[in-house]
């Protein structure tokens, strides 16, 4: 069970961190919205839900709160809301859908060592893209030496470059 959850309500705009594991590869996705439900407050089965507009077309995703894979949420903004279910808002658009804001504190929630699993993921990704470039380098050696062959194997010369094409 987690320690410190956030308090979140609906009428929360929110930015949820959460490990995503695509092969034996794992990076983080950020999924920012509007919390327009949450169900079990903050026991162990507590979820919220939370809506965003994704090139004209509503997405909605159901996050459980004690989730080993969320690592992060930011609470980015509340509004001022008059119900606990804000499922009235799948059918407005534009300025219909805005609810007036509340002046809150920016609140963050991290699960402990966030920082440290994000900094370990991100050298990770360098020492993937050193990888491959070295692998790069390789094949680039390697096919400069079968040209070479061809190249010895059928007497001719390398072109020679123009000015102009310099």
């Amino acid at each position: 069970m987690k320690k410190n959850i956030p308090d979140i309500s609906a009428g929360d705009t929110v930015r949820v961190h959460q490990k995503i594991k695509e092969g034996d590869k794992e990076r983080v996705q950020i999924y920012e919205g509007l919390v327009i439900a949450t169900h079990g407050g903050k026991s162990l089965d507590g979820t919220f839900m939370v809506r965003k507009e994704s090139f004209g077309v509503g997405v909605e995703r159901i996050f459980p709160l004690h989730s080993p894979k969320i690592i992060k949420i930011e609470r980015i903004k509340q509004s001022k809301v008059r119900r606990s279910k804000l499922y009235f808002i799948r059918e407005l658009s534009g300025k219909d859908a805005r609810l007036k804001e509340l002046n809150r504190d920016h609140k963050v929630w991290e699960e402990r060592g966030a920082e440290e699993e994000l900094e370990k993921l991100a050298e990770e990704t360098a020492k993937a893209a050193e990888i491959a470039a070295a692998e790069k380098e390789e094949e680039d050696a390697e096919l400069a030496k079968k040209a070479a062959v061809a190249i010895a194997k059928h007497g001719e010369s390398a072109p020679e470059m123009d000015d102009e094409s310099k």
